[in-house]
């Protein structure tokens, strides 16, 4: 007998959490919202992890119906969820690093009046996470989709009053609907020749099918319509531009969608759709391509960039790439090991920059800071960590996953592998620019630490710190960056490959989701870990080939993140009035990448004034002005003017009013005698 897991309480509880301090929280107490906020959210974690631990035991895909939901003719969705070791992993993910970064806002944001508000939509976006990753249909999955993209457009834009944070708040909402257009377009698609939005249902119905490598078809369009939709919630070319500018929202909701969670709910949207991807080569290229320009694009951006948060902005962008270059060619177990991976190292990143700029009273640009390391220790320690993890030096979490992608990126073709280890070089560039700027040399800022150029603290936490001098965080905030730092440093351990001596145990983990699907086969028992039959191996599984050509490639990858380390030393420590000279020579291209190619003025001139300008002639000045304001001012007119008729009859002339009488009489009885005559 299948044991009953509750799955729904794990949505649900963190729901409650938004729910009370959202309905109750203004008039609570910041314990009281804390206390709700982490009890609520860390008991999500906790059923995960109950869950977690009883895994083996269940039967997979595990399916748990709470509801029906949608009943036309033959088409049916219920209210259900899903668990399977994809789903697995991304729920781990999101209430484990979810719950840390809830811990940490709460040194941060404490002295902000809207603290309450934060928490409940911390907590709101967390239920819709959920819900996406524990959807066992794609319209349930929508639902956490949009949900996510309405909770960042909250968080985002938390701090309204500053019209950039509104302003990033809007763009990112609408240019994620462009996305979900795409989306919910590929949706109707498979309602059209499918049937059915349930997985399990659509994927056996696609089973049969042969790949479209002649031309494209049914499912080539569903899998570039899906792409779109992921392209706008993991911001790829060309659909990216928000990301950057939602860095306006508090350090803890970068740390919390824009690294961890939301912004990888595309690659994991990618991954789960795997079996439409496989039979459509031309969308699968297409999702290859646009990850490998995306990732190194993004991080030629990155190397210029003065903002500290921006520079890890435009780092996830990068790191996205890399995921949907995995995906691209197939190797989904390698795409999702990157996506755990990142989410740790880079919500360390995240929350290790929001440390440093709580230190200096709120000043963002690296320019000036410095001299930080013997300061504020836990820090830059911790910080350490993850700018290693990233920068994919050998034993840590970022160089495992990286180098897997690398190396079956290679396998498919030596143009996206060139492209990738290009882009290793330059994160490895960038993230020690970052790391020297920031903690070497000396401190460059105000003396007492308070703002800079911006003359008002970034957040909450700095309104009470702001002219205190620098200094360390509280321990609430410097406990989470000491466990990410430890996943940074151990949790790539779980994908050793073969070549360096150890199993690849994620891949394997993740190999019953990703093995083809036998038409009238019964996928259901399969428990994590078992071993495929020969045909059955899914195109992620490592292929046999030499270990030591594996090492030659894992040896190339590891130079090019010293590289970069080197290049940055000598730059940003060991001469740094060289970049300033560099820059000075390279004038036009320096320019253009500081100001991002342009690509936001470009948008701003072909999309946005033109729609502006047309919304303004034909809809305010067309539409409101013409039609409705003058449909109403017209009527108000002849109105005004009949009863301006009808008032020049109130003479108050007796002889008037009894000529307006026998003329009324006349007519009438002249009425009454043609009526009469009529009949």
């Amino acid at each position: 007998m299948t044991p009953n897991l509750n799955l729904w309480l794990i949505p649900i509880l963190p729901l409650a959490g938004a729910a009370i301090n959202g309905l109750w929280g203004r008039r609570s107490s910041r314990q009281a919202v804390t206390t709700i906020a982490l009890v609520f959210s860390g008991a999500a974690f906790a059923m995960a992890l109950w869950v977690a631990a009883r895994f083996a035991s269940i039967p997979l895909p595990y399916q748990e119906f709470l509801a029906h939901w949608i009943r036309s003719g033959t088409f049916a969705v219920d209210f259900s969820f899903y668990l399977d070791p994809l789903s697995l992993v991304m729920l781990l993910v999101v209430t484990g690093v979810g719950l840390l970064i809830h811990i940490y806002s709460v040194g941060y944001m404490w002295d902000d009046p809207s603290y309450y508000r934060f928490f409940a939509y911390l907590n709101l976006f967390m239920f819709f996470m959920l819900t996406l990753v524990l959807a066992n249909n794609y319209l349930l999955m929508f639902i956490g989709w949009e949900g996510v993209g309405l909770a960042s457009y909250l968080l985002i834009g938390f701090w309204f009053t500053k019209d950039s944070a509104a302003a990033a708040g809007k763009k990112a909402f609408i240019v994620n609907r462009i996305g979900d257009f795409g989306f919910l377009i590929g949706l109707f698609l498979l309602i059209r020749h499918f049937g059915s939005l349930t997985f399990e249902q659509v994927f056996h119905s696609i089973a049969p099918m042969s790949p479209e490598t002649a031309e494209a078809g049914v499912l080539t369009a569903v899998g570039l319509l899906l792409l779109v939709g992921a392209c706008g919630k993991s911001a790829q070319i060309p659909l990216y531009v928000w990301l950057p500018d939602a860095m306006e929202g508090p350090t803890p909701v970068s740390a919390l969608i824009h690294a961890a969670t939301m912004v990888t709910a595309g690659v994991y949207m990618v991954a789960r759709s795997h079996v439409i991807f496989e039979r459509a080569p031309m969308a699968l290229t297409v999702v290859a391509v646009i990850g490998t320009l995306t990732a190194f694009f993004a991080a030629t951006i990155g190397i210029a960039q003065t903002d500290i948060k921006k520079v890890l902005a435009y780092s996830t962008v990068s790191q996205l790439g890399y995921m949907f270059m995995a995906c691209g060619v197939g190797a989904f177990s390698a795409g999702i090991f990157h996506l755990m991976t990142h989410a740790f190292f880079k919500g360390l990143l995240f929350l290790a920059a929001g440390s440093v700029i709580h230190a200096v009273g709120g000043e963002q640009d690296m320019r000036k800071m410095g001299g930080l390391r013997t300061k504020i220790p836990v820090t830059f320690w911790t910080m350490t960590a993850g700018t290693l993890a990233i920068a994919g030096i050998p034993g840590l979490a970022g160089f495992f996953s990286k180098d897997e992608i690398l190396w079956r990126v290679y396998q498919a073709s030596w143009i996206y592998w060139v492209v990738g280890i290009v882009t290793a070089f330059l994160t490895s560039f960038y993230i020690f620019r970052l790391w020297f700027l920031t903690f070497f040399g000396e401190y460059r800022g105000h003396a007492d630490g308070a703002a800079g150029e911006h003359g008002h603290p970034a957040h909450g936490a700095d309104r009470r710190h702001g002219h205190a001098g620098i200094h360390e965080s509280p321990p609430v905030m410097l406990a989470p960056l000491v466990i990410l730092a430890i996943l940074s440093v151990v949790g790539g351990y779980v994908g050793v490959p073969g070549s360096l001596g150890g199993g690849n145990r994620f891949e394997k983990f993740l190999d019953p989701v990703f093995r083809p699907i036998t038409p009238g086969l019964n996928t259901q028992h399969n428990a994590p870990g078992e071993t495929n039959p020969p045909e059955q191996q899914s195109e992620g599984t490592e292929p046999q080939t030499s270990h030591a050509t594996e090492l030659v490639f894992t040896g190339i990858s590891v130079a090019a993140a010293l590289l970069g380390f080197g290049l940055a030393w000598t730059f940003y420590y060991r001469n740094p009035q060289l970049p300033e000279r560099i820059a000075t020579d390279l004038d036009g291209l320096y320019d253009a990448v500081v100001h991002k190619y342009y690509i936001d003025e470009l948008y701003g001139e072909v999309f946005v004034k033109p729609l502006l300008d047309g919304s303004t002639r034909i809809l305010w000045q067309g539409v409101d002005q013409n039609l409705i304001d003058g449909t109403v001012n017209n009527g108000a007119d002849a109105a005004r003017h009949v009863s301006d008729q009808a008032r020049h009859m109130q003479s108050g002339n007796l002889r008037s009013y009894a000529g307006w009488i026998a003329a009324g009489s006349a007519v009438i009885i002249a009425f009454m005698i043609w009526m009469g005559v009529g009949r």
